[in-house]
């Protein structure tokens, strides 16, 4: 498949096309998948991502109707919404609108690790991941090595759910080559490879304060079982010490061990972000679920309570919220590393590292992409309700940057 067959692929699924007359014929260095060229996002984001959560609904077995519009007069649909946490006035009034927790019936009390026996014969396949390659001939020296240098044809074949080898971030140059970046202390390194449950997230560039979970209400057998990993950089760490949140002997702040990422491997905060975001399985090895937490949260319910309830209780292996404008909330992930899971999450890295490190719009196409190309083998995903993630975690404002001071003339 060339550059012009994936952009064509991705608007006929993504009907991008038809959501907005706004779409360039220009596309980013590599191809344009779920963002193309000069795309508004204020005028047609919220069009599109309607659409493309519409089609994984129907994938799913769920249902779009379910999800009022903004000019639904259905009496039943806003019975429905205010079922799903939200207060105030319906879609399309004038007061700002406001949403709530709602209720999450969790087990009592989830202190072992044992898989239930009657979760689902998830899909089995071996994955193996590039992790050296020689730069490409005329590729652009401003794109980073950190992600690969995939083919359209590797990217194409990468989609099958098979035994294979694929791109999925932490790629190496040539022997003598410098680092692509996202560098470890070896005994944070060795750390993260014991951890079998994970808790996880990241703040580079100072873009946010540092929110413990909230240690009264995780059992002993979190505490002492659960890695509850926070990934910062060297600007962060001295920001969050200078707020009285500087790191004890060990490396921890309350509950999160704090690892010092160096080499950054992009500008992009919003994408470096991703690493950590999406590549659970690739910095904890020998993990077997994990749970992505913004920065802009905290964690308030005990994660095997989560995992019990989202994953096992709902025989899933990968789960994330609805947000309730219709569209994937990528603010809180619960993993099972499966290989579907983990073949999910490489594509959904490759995607965003290659074209827009805004996640939300590349979620819909790399779902329905996997699943179409996979027809006879299950992805079990949960998407539920924005609401029942307010139940997880507090919601917060992101950090406010100053901007540069500015010289006279």
């Amino acid at each position: 498949m060339n550059e012009a067959s994936a952009a064509l692929e991705s608007s006929q699924i993504l009907q991008v096309a038809r959501s907005s007359n706004k779409v360039s014929d220009s596309f980013e260095e590599g191809g344009g998948l779920a963002v193309a060229g000069n795309f508004d996002m204020q005028d047609s984001r919220k069009v599109t991502m309607e659409m493309e959560i519409s089609l994984v609904h129907e994938e799913i077995g769920g249902n779009s109707s379910s999800f009022p519009s903004s000019n639904s007069s259905n009496k039943i649909e806003r019975q429905n919404f205010f079922r799903a946490g939200f207060v105030g006035k319906p879609p399309g009034g004038k007061h700002r609108k406001q949403y709530l927790p709602c209720p999450v019936e969790f087990a009592e009390a989830v202190d072992y690790f044992m898989e239930p026996d009657l979760v689902r014969n998830f899909t089995q396949f071996s994955l193996g991941y590039v992790n050296s390659e020689e730069r490409p001939p005329k590729m652009n020296s401003s794109r980073s090595g950190f992600g690969g240098h995939q083919t359209m044809e590797q990217r194409e074949n990468s989609f099958y759910a098979s035994n294979q080898t694929l791109h999925c971030g932490f790629v190496k140059g040539p022997p003598g080559s410098p680092s692509t970046g996202f560098d470890l202390d070896d005994n944070d390194k060795a750390y993260m490879s014991k951890c079998i449950v994970v808790v996880s997230s990241c703040i580079f560039g100072s873009s946010d304060f540092l929110r413990r979970p909230a240690s009264k209400n995780m059992s002993e057998f979190a505490k002492e079982n659960v890695c509850f990993v926070m990934f910062v950089d060297d600007q962060t760490l001295e920001k969050i010490s200078s707020e009285g949140n500087k790191p004890d002997g060990r490396g921890y702040v309350g509950l999160w061990k704090v690892v010092v990422v160096k080499n950054l491997p992009y500008s992009d905060m919003r994408r470096t972000g991703k690493v950590p975001k999406f590549l659970s399985h690739r910095l904890f090895p020998s993990s077997r679920y994990s749970i992505w937490v913004d920065s802009k949260l905290r964690l308030v319910v005990d994660p095997m309570h989560i995992i019990e309830h989202f994953l096992w209780r709902n025989k899933s292996e990968f789960a994330i919220s609805k947000h309730y404008d219709h569209v994937p909330e990528g603010s809180f992930i619960i993993r099972a590393h499966t290989p579907m899971s983990n073949l999910f999450s490489c594509l959904w890295f490759n995607e965003v590292e290659r074209f827009t490190s805004r996640d939300q719009l590349s979620f819909a196409y790399t779902y329905l992409k996997l699943r179409r190309s996979n027809p006879d083998k299950p992805f079990y995903l949960n998407m539920f309700e924005d609401c029942e993630r307010r139940t997880l975690a507090k919601l917060f404002r992101h950090r406010v940057l100053q901007p540069p001071p500015t010289t006279g003339p």
